[in-house]
């Protein structure tokens, strides 16, 4: 089993889930049922989650189909060039959906409503993401079915592939493949082939920054859970969950980029688990969202055991994730 199986067991997920959701939401948005509100709330979120395993395993297919810059015969590069970008511009509009979603459920955790702006603001981010995906799925799905193709696409595909297009054409394989289409030239933008040489740097200084920011906040909640500063209210402590999300948001542009510009180099064990960690890190902040019983601990409570147990687990899954990001260069075959 590889990362191509990944891939396709998790690529129906942000179309097929995705849409489920946005049924129960649009359901309850319009029919005013604050309950299911946060059930299609809460299933927008989690599809985000997947969306970032989902996203980076397609690469790695890519990399199984086009070993050594060669296609597998009956494998058409520009299919996969044209179903990368649709990906991509799916990924940017869905992640945003999510943290959308997730601010909508803090604001009604913190205030017990949703503000009409942001429910609606969802309800509308959450059609174009669909539509995105969908459409991104369908170029995903002509790469190995043509049949659902047009015959005349499929011939033109053919002929760019062998490179018996016509001669005003240009040739679009005459070379790898790297720096064709848009995520391909954003990846040569940020490893500085093309464009701006400082950026990688800049954006690592930016990846750290909001890996600080996430994880202060990680331990600053999750350590008055387990004990510490007691004199603190969980309530007091869930304001800085946004400053959190915010640090997520921005290691996860910066680590996109960052894969954008060289994905063989993440095609590597480590790199695996820190994505699969990052996702168990996305379900566990559900957790101090929905639940109940830690709104419960005021100043001078103790938790529950339950609500220990998810804080500590919260900690060791953020520590793993900064530990398989710092290995990269000695335990993979990153950098």
């Amino acid at each position: 089993m590889n990362l191509a199986h990944v891939h396709l067991l998790l690529n129906h997920t942000p179309t097929i889930g995705f849409g489920v959701a946005i049924c129960l939401y649009a359901v309850a948005f319009f029919g005013k049922n604050e309950t299911l509100k946060r059930t299609g709330l809460v299933l927008l979120f989690l599809a985000a989650v997947l969306a970032i395993p989902t996203y980076i395993s397609g690469n790695f297919a890519e990399l199984r189909l086009c070993p050594d810059g060669q296609c597998l015969p009956g494998v058409s590069r520009t299919l996969i060039r044209a179903h990368e970008d649709a990906a991509l511009l799916a990924f940017c509009v869905m992640e945003i959906t999510g943290f959308m979603a997730w601010l909508a459920l803090w604001q009604w955790r913190a205030w017990q409503r949703v503000p009409g702006w942001n429910a609606a603001t969802v309800l509308l981010l959450s059609l174009v993401t669909f539509g995105a995906m969908a459409n991104a799925a369908t170029k995903g799905g002509s790469i190995r079915h043509s049949e659902i193709h047009a015959t005349g696409e499929v011939v033109a595909a053919d002929q760019t592939e062998s490179g018996s297009q016509p001669a005003e054409e240009p040739d679009a394989t005459a070379s790898s493949g790297d720096g064709e289409g848009t995520a391909r030239w954003l990846g040569e933008v940020m490893s500085g082939t093309t464009g701006v040489p400082w950026l990688w740097a800049a954006s690592e200084t930016v990846h750290f920054v909001g890996l600080c920011l996430l994880f202060t906040v990680v331990l600053f909640v999750n350590l008055r859970l387990l004990g510490m500063a007691k004199s603190l209210s969980f309530v007091s402590l869930y304001q800085l969950l946004p400053l959190g999300m915010i640090g997520f948001g921005m290691n996860l542009v910066t680590g996109i980029g960052f894969f954008l510009a060289k994905p063989a180099m993440y095609d590597t064990y480590v790199f695996y688990w820190k994505i699969a960690l990052v996702v168990l890190g996305g379900v566990n902040v559900l957790y101090f969202t929905m639940l109940d019983e830690v709104w419960a601990v005021g100043s001078g409570d103790d938790a529950p055991p339950m609500a220990k147990s998810i804080a500590a687990s919260a900690i060791v899954v953020w520590l793993g994730v900064l530990f398989c990001g710092h290995m990269l260069p000695f335990l993979g075959v990153s950098f």
